[in-house]
């Protein structure tokens, strides 16, 4: 059976975009699913005077060994600012000095929702950008404006957008 690691990049327990993640991963059928929260990965905040003195953290190691033995991901980044949440960013940058490919080219849905209008677009389009770089196999993206409108009940509620999901779920699941 094929396994799919499912992540949000936040570490909110209240987080939306763990919530689409979780919800994206029930669309996709006869995989093993793995949800990872950033919560369960603690990090010294990234510096190279801390690398030089201490090495690669543990919980980088772990969270790599998680996105290697995968055969997909689905991942749901945070907005903060425009860009990456500080958390995931934080562990993005420890598991690119650990492995510069941190993606081993494993397929990747990847989304983003908020509750404002443009469900995340600045930090989609700096992961679609970025995440080539460090060998990800972006097969689908999605994104979910204006969540508490569009998402209740642990699914989405809007039918276009639902459909839209649907497609991008369809283009992942054949690349598994």
């Amino acid at each position: 059976m094929k396994k799919i690691i499912v992540f949000a990049g936040s570490n909110s327990k209240n987080s939306i975009n763990k919530q689409l993640a979780i919800y994206t991963s029930t669309l996709v059928e006869n995989v093993e699913v793995i949800v990872l929260d950033l919560n369960d990965f603690d990090l010294h905040v990234y510096g190279i005077d801390y690398e030089i003195e201490n090495g690669i953290p543990d919980n980088a190691i772990k969270f790599l060994e998680y996105i290697k033995s995968s055969d997909g991901l689905i991942i749901s980044l945070a907005e903060h600012n425009g860009a990456y949440s500080s958390a995931f960013k934080n562990l993005f940058d420890w598991l690119s000095r650990a492995q510069q490919k941190t993606f081993f080219g494993k397929p990747m849905l990847l989304m983003a929702t908020s509750p404002g209008a443009r469900g995340g677009q600045s930090v989609l389009g700096m992961a679609m950008d970025r995440f080539p770089r460090h060998d990800a196999n972006i097969v689908g993206k999605f994104s979910l404006p204006s969540f508490n409108d569009n998402f209740s009940e642990g699914k989405i509620n809007n039918k276009v957008l639902n459909d839209q999901l649907l497609e991008e779920v369809q283009q992942f699941k054949e690349s598994l």
